[in-house]
């Protein structure tokens, strides 16, 4: 009896694993989506078994529709018809709006685009895109390329330079390498150039030429002229929640010393607690319950996910906006200062006209960012996600140092900018009134780097608790020394200037 007897357990065991996670065999694939699995199972295998191993696979639109509010990825109230049958597979999205994007070609026999754009996920999350349309990220192409200001930044990051007498040159960065560095993350324009024809695998087959091309960045702009890539958090063809969710994700942007967020995190409590058992945390969880799916946040904690405590009461609302539950914008700018109104910052000037949402002298350009009423009510939504695992006075206390911190890092900065001023008036740097670059002088290098490394890295430390960011790990210690060595250049310079004008004299 017993061989039968463990077959039988065996038999009801493989049944029980299929039933409650199915496959995506098991579920209807659409005719088309059936015809590209075909071929790209032997031609992109890689692009295929990310696909299986997806929720899309795994679910059809009809199901996703009739789950619980709470339990909803799909935003959508309804699809249409031939949608709501089947999984979410390669001709729902690759085939989706066809005359809207300007990269459509035929391709064996149907109407295919290469790039996916967030209008195309609109068609199950219109409120995710929505959300994600009032997001800065979105228009973070057009942000840094169509600012004078900052442009003239990435020119002197990225221009090639050359020894033109005693001075270096600087060059316009090329396309290549623009893609490459500010734009992988930013986002590039993708254009199409042209079709050609190429032999495949499968015989000879027509393309689309793209520039701008492989991007993710959060701000593409993408053929037909939409913003943004839910790849950039949702990576492609798995698109899953879990890698969106884990601080990874936010890491491949949110590094370098200009946003230290990730490497502040994971020097932080919260990231010792993430790093310690955080393998042991549900990250797919929909809703996600604190207490129970995590023990302490992640990026997407505080700035996007669901949250519900164990009875299921929202702690927090989901949202692609990102800064919905910030009050204050932190990084990337001279100073920190209420976030901006709209997402396209290049319709701010400051009274000097300068595409910025601050005086030189620290001054917020308050017609154009957020009133005290809607700080209040993001810093109300940020506190309630605290709150789930801290006390009221632990919160406030928090907030209250990192409300104190923005204030002394943007003195700091101001100090750091009066002496720039100075060297302007003077005539021992450029700058702006004789016509000349803002970047490309060293004392104007070490202007930047107060804002743009030192600060930034202070104020992310006391917003995450990541303390040696904010001490000796390009925080306060390099403030303090960099106005030194901007002071004593000045100083230098100056009697350089003198003595060399007095040689002429004689």
């Amino acid at each position: 009896m017993k061989g039968p007897v463990s077959l039988l357990v065996l038999l009801l065991g493989s049944f029980f694993l299929l039933w409650v996670s199915p496959s995506w065999a098991q579920l209807p694939v659409s005719d088309v989506t059936q015809a590209c699995l075909d071929c790209h199972s032997q031609v992109t295998p890689g692009i295929v078994a990310d696909w299986k191993a997806s929720v899309h696979a795994k679910t059809t639109s009809a199901q996703a529709l009739v789950k619980p509010r709470l339990e909803r990825a799909i935003s959508a109230s309804q699809v249409t018809e031939n949608l709501a049958g089947v999984v979410v597979g390669c001709a729902e999205c690759h085939t989706a709006n066809p005359k809207a994007h300007r990269d459509t070609f035929e391709h064996n026999g149907f109407q295919v685009h290469v790039v996916v754009t967030p209008r195309d996920c609109a068609t199950c999350h219109p409120l995710e895109v929505e959300g994600y349309g009032r997001n800065i990220m979105s228009h973070a192409y057009g942000n840094l390329i169509n600012n004078p200001v900052y442009h003239n930044l990435l020119d002197t990051v990225g221009g090639f330079r050359d020894l033109n007498g005693p001075r270096a040159s600087y060059g316009e960065p090329d396309a290549q390498t623009m893609a490459d560095s500010c734009l992988y993350c930013h986002g590039t324009k993708v254009e199409v150039k042209g079709f050609e024809t190429r032999v495949t695998s499968m015989g000879e087959m027509k393309f689309p030429v793209l520039s701008g091309w492989p991007n993710q960045g959060v701000g593409r702009v993408n053929p037909g002229g939409s913003l943004g890539s839910c790849a950039s958090c949702h990576t492609r063809h798995a698109f899953s929640i879990e890698m969106a969710r884990k601080p990874y994700t936010c890491g491949e942007c949110h590094k370098g010393p200009d946003v230290p967020a990730y490497k502040v995190y994971m020097v932080s409590k919260h990231g010792n607690i993430y790093s310690s058992t955080g393998k042991d945390w549900n990250f797919g969880h929909i809703p996600w319950v604190v207490g129970e799916d995590f023990r302490a946040p992640t990026c997407a904690t505080c700035h996007a996910s669901l949250i519900v405590d164990g009875k299921g009461n929202v702690i927090a609302e989901r949202t692609h906006q990102m800064n919905d539950r910030s009050p204050w914008r932190i990084f990337g700018l001279i100073y920190a200062h209420p976030h901006p109104r709209a997402p396209d910052t290049t319709i701010i000037r400051n009274r000097a006209g300068l595409p910025l949402p601050t005086e030189l002298t620290g001054k917020p350009v308050s017609q154009y960012l957020v009133d005290a009423q809607e700080m209040a009510r993001r810093r109300e939504a940020m506190e309630r996600v605290c709150m789930a695992c801290h006390a009221t006075s632990w919160v406030r206390g928090q907030f209250a140092r990192f409300e104190h911190t923005i204030k002394t890092t943007n003195a700091m900065t101001l100090a750091a900018t009066q002496i720039l001023l100075k060297a302007w008036e003077t005539g021992a740097a450029s700058g702006l009134a004789r016509g000349d670059s803002i970047f490309n002088e060293t004392i104007e290098e070490m202007w930047v780097e107060q804002w743009l490394f030192y600060a930034n890295s202070t104020r992310f430390a006391s917003a995450m608790a990541g303390a040696d960011y904010g001490a000796f790990a390009n925080g306060r210690w390099f403030m303090s020394k960099n106005i030194r060595q901007m002071a004593d250049w000045l100083q230098f310079r100056l009697r350089y200037l003198k003595k060399a004008e007095g040689s002429r004299d004689k």
